[in-house]
């Protein structure tokens, strides 16, 4: 069997986790990326303005993280969208189209009672490391 490759990440580039679990993970060519809040970067604070701010800075982090785990926000093929309250689907999808464009990863969307800090949004993400080839049917 060959050996596969396990580098755990953490950047300045994030905000420092808020319990024991590591920013990011890459196994072989693919990366975990941990839940992303919309804190502010050198504060565990959230920004100000609700889901729509918080969802645009959660989205900052995760592209920074990917980028620093080698891969990229075009890279991602599935997220998972947690929100405490789903009247904030509508702009929390314009925050996440702005962001990703038009080739949308998989994604699941559940609402729960409460996030970290009080966050409106987290949003975590699986991408692929390297070269990828993009096709569409």
């Amino acid at each position: 069997m060959s050996i596969v490759v396990r580098k755990i990440i953490s950047t300045a580039k994030c905000p420092k986790p808020l319990a024991p679990y590591s920013q990011a993970v890459v196994a072989g060519r693919t990366v975990y990326c941990s839940g992303v809040i919309g804190i502010k970067l050198t504060e565990p604070m959230l920004v100000e303005g609700g889901a729509t701010a918080q969802t645009a800075k959660a989205l900052e982090h995760l592209t920074n993280l990917l980028n620093e785990s080698g891969s990229g926000i075009d890279k991602v093929v599935k997220t998972t969208v947690l929100l405490t309250d789903m009247n904030d689907y509508p702009a929390v999808n314009e925050e996440y189209k702005r962001v990703f464009g038009s080739n949308f990863p998989a994604r699941t969307c559940y609402a729960v009672s409460k996030l970290p800090l009080g966050a409106a949004v987290e949003i975590e993400a699986v991408a692929i490391v390297g070269n990828v080839e993009h096709e569409s049917n």
